[in-house]
Order: C-alpha cells, then sequence, then structure tokens
C-alpha cells in the first residue's frame, strides 16, 4: 500500500494563513502598485511553500549545460533527457548549425523590422515554400512565435458573430487566439468528433463563418484526432477546419509530414495547417500553409506579423535544413516511432497508465498527484532522467502525470533504464 501523499488539511490550512498574513500594512496608495496582491502570486507562493516544506525541488528552468537532445547535461552531470522537442535530434545537427550561421554571415542576427517594412530575406520564402510543399498547399507564412501564430491568425479571422468549435483539450494559444477573437467558443469533448458534429450542426446557422480548430498530435496525451471526419464534418457544415501540427511534423507519417499521412487523408481537406519550428524543425516560430488567398490575406493584415519584426533569418535557415533532412532521412523518423513503441509498451508491461497516448512521439505516466508526480520526477533526476511533471492546474488535480518526450537519439539501453528507475521510484 502506498503511504499517503501531501499535506493534511489543517497543515494546508495553516499554511495558506502563513501566506495570506497581512504582516505589512498597505496604504490606500500603495495597495494598487503591489503585485503580491494579484491572485497568480498567491497562489505561486502557497504552491512553492508546499514544497519547500514537503522537501520536494523546483522541477522547472533547470538549466541545461548542452544540446538537449535525446541526452542533456544538467548540473554538470549527463542525463538520459525526456524533457525536450527535439524529435529528430536535428537540433545540433552540424548541417543545420552550419546553415544557420552561413545565414548570420549573409543577413546578420536580426530581420530588424518586419517584413513588410524592411523588405524580404530570401530564406523566408525557401523556408515557407517548403512548408507549404510539405502540406501540398499554394502557399505559407512564418511568425515569429509558435503560440502568437495561433492567437493572431484565429483572433484575427474570427470575429464576434462567428462560431470556433474546439477540442476541450485545445492548447493555451489556440484558447487565448479563440478569446481574443471574441466569437462563440464552443468546446467539444477531446477528439469526440461526434460531440463536435452535433454542436456544430445545432449552431452553425446563428452565426456569419465557423471554424473547427483541433490538433494533429496532442502534447498532454499522445493521442489523435479522426482527422478524416473532422473534414468530413466541416465540409458538410461550411466550416473552416484549422489543425495545430505543432508536434505532428516529424513524429507522425512514415516520413515525418504529419497526420494527413499518418492517416492516409488527402491535406486538401484542411483549411488551414498551422505548426511551430520549435520542435523537429530546430528553430522557433510558428506557420500557417494553405491556400493562395489566405497567405496573401495574413500577410497583409495579420496583426502578429504586419507589426512584429520578421523571423531571425537564421532561424529560418536552421528550421528549412531541419526539414530538409528530415525528407533525406526518413530513417530518423522510423527510430522514433520505434522508441515511442518500445517505451509505450515497456511502461503498459509494468502496470503504468499511460493513458490514450498512441506511442508515436509523447507517452505520459500518469501518476495521480502533483505530489506524487513532483516526488518521482526528482528522485529520477537523481537516476540519471531527466523528466518534467505536469501538475495542476496545468492538468486537473487526479490526472498528474509525467511527460515522456522521445527522441530518435534514444537507444534501447536508454529505455530500459529509464523503465527500471521509473519503476523503483514508483515502488
Amino acid at each position: 500500500m502506498h503511504k499517503p501523499i501531501g499535506l493534511t488539511a489543517a497543515a494546508r490550512a495553516a499554511l495558506l494563513s502563513r501566506l495570506t498574513r497581512k504582516d505589512t500594512p498597505r496604504t490606500a496608495t500603495t495597495a494598487g502598485r503591489d503585485f503580491s496582491t494579484l491572485p497568480v502570486a498567491r497562489e505561486m507562493a502557497l504552491v512553492r511553500a508546499g514544497a519547500e516544506q514537503m522537501q520536494i525541488p523546483n522541477p522547472f528552468f533547470r538549466p541545461h549545460e548542452a544540446v538537449a537532445g535525446g541526452h542533456s547535461r544538467i548540473g554538470n552531470r549527463e542525463v538520459i533527457n525526456f524533457s525536450s522537442y527535439n524529435y529528430l535530434g536535428l537540433n545540433g545537427d552540424a548541417r543545420v548549425t552550419h546553415a544557420a550561421k552561413a545565414a548570420i554571415d549573409r543577413h546578420g542576427v536580426s530581420a530588424s523590422a518586419s517584413r513588410i517594412a524592411s523588405g524580404e530575406r530570401p530564406i523566408h520564402g525557401e523556408l515557407e515554400a517548403a512548408l507549404a510543399a510539405n502540406y501540398a498547399q499554394e502557399a505559407a507564412l512564418c511568425f515569429v512565435s509558435g503560440h502568437a501564430t495561433n492567437v493572431t491568425v484565429i483572433g484575427h479571422l474570427m470575429g464576434a458573430r462567428d462560431l470556433i468549435i474546439a477540442d476541450s483539450f485545445a492548447h493555451n494559444s489556440g484558447a487565448e487566439g479563440i478569446r481574443m477573437s471574441g466569437a462563440k467558443r464552443i468546446a467539444f469533448g477531446h477528439n469526440d468528433w461526434r460531440m463536435a458534429e452535433r454542436e456544430l450542426a445545432a449552431n452553425r446557422k446563428r452565426h456569419a463563418r465557423a471554424l473547427i480548430y483541433v490538433e494533429g498530435h496532442y502534447s498532454m496525451d499522445g493521442d489523435m484526432p479522426d482527422l478524416a471526419q473532422f473534414i468530413r464534418i466541416a465540409r458538410e457544415n461550411d466550416a473552416w477546419l484549422m489543425v495545430d501540427e505543432a508536434h505532428s511534423l516529424g513524429v507522425l507519417g512514415a516520413t515525418g509530414r504529419g497526420i494527413f499521412e499518418q492517416q492516409g487523408v488527402d491535406p486538401a481537406g484542411v483549411d488551414i495547417w498551422m505548426g511551430t519550428l520549435s520542435k523537429t524543425l530546430s528553430g522557433c516560430g510558428g506557420y500557417i500553409a494553405g491556400s493562395a488567398l489566405l497567405i496573401d490575406i495574413l500577410k497583409h493584415s495579420a496583426p502578429g506579423f504586419v507589426y512584429s519584426v520578421g523571423m531571425a533569418p537564421a532561424l529560418a535557415a536552421a528550421a528549412l535544413a531541419s526539414l530538409r533532412v528530415m525528407q533525406e532521412e526518413p530513417g530518423r523518423v522510423a527510430q522514433l516511432q520505434a522508441n515511442s513503441r518500445a517505451f509505450l509498451d515497456g511502461a503498459k508491461a509494468r502496470g503504468f497508465d499511460v493513458g490514450s497516448s498512441v506511442g508515436l512521439g509523447i507517452v505520459p505516466v500518469i501518476l495521480g498527484s502533483s505530489i506524487k508526480a513532483g516526488r518521482v520526477s526528482a528522485t529520477l533526476l537523481d537516476a540519471g532522467v531527466n523528466v518534467q511533471p505536469i501538475l495542476y492546474p496545468i492538468v486537473p488535480e487526479g490526472s498528474a502525470r509525467l511527460r515522456f518526450f522521445m527522441s530518435s537519439e534514444h537507444t534501447e539501453a536508454d529505455i530500459a533504464t529509464t523503465l527500471d528507475a521509473l519503476t523503483a521510484a514508483c515502488a
């Protein structure tokens, strides 16, 4: 039997009382400027104090002293690393770093202004053409931030008279874009296309435009939607379909092209393909691929593009080089998927709850308690394994987890060592 983990109700109440005690009176002229009065500041203080009392070290912002791929260096020691999105080991690849350095030599470090104001750098157009070709679309456009891509594109295309049907597990960037748009939002149960269809059919006629927002590969659970069904639903209800491929490119499909390749679906059925450059593609930023008209509209009017500095040329060059290596070396994708399946099967065999993961790049190990997840993460680091806990409120309490991001660089020995360490830490 496991011993109960956590603070008693009385201890929690005492801790909360101590954290909220007003030892120093605030005057009417200073209270409004005191950041500690923000609700989030109180919550952070409570969590930190509780972790300190239970001797759980802070698992966040650990400095890496090397390229973070299947392995890394933390605290001057080598660790097996499962907390980076370097799925194909391309961040640190000599061809990728050479491309970035060459772009710096040619263009400098920064684009120095927005592309609409200062002109183009050829590397931007080359990357966008390659991304469009990956999805068999007419054009693509890159933004300086993946998060901002969803915020600005959804917020710009949709308005108060419109409807957005979104998966309940939608990423924060999608949720923020929906909120900014002012459109009516209806969330459907995770991957429940039947519920999405019912909600869209019941509400579509009352709105001018409609958008369905899903992800190709959900980062918290490592699962996928049924893309063909969502394409059908969008077509039958005169709605746009947007697919967020942040964790799909390089991970799903025999050659890493994404969910459409994984599921054998025509990519033309999706109106808006979105993705990020910071994971498989070793850069930073986001992209939209779609029709030439859509990209032209965004290029001339999306606030997050028009009023933002252009992507650093070195990052665009690194992303393009990474995409080319991915296309030339599909064995990297095959190795990633084999490693993921081995880890998933091994975790299941040891009795761990891996949720609905399909074992293609992301495998959560659901431990329930946030405190347990934090403690197990710390124990694993001591054993030479770096994996981040995902805690409340990012996930509901009771579903806290360790989230294992796999890499093509992991070896069979890495996986076996990690599963042994995980089993020991949870005993």
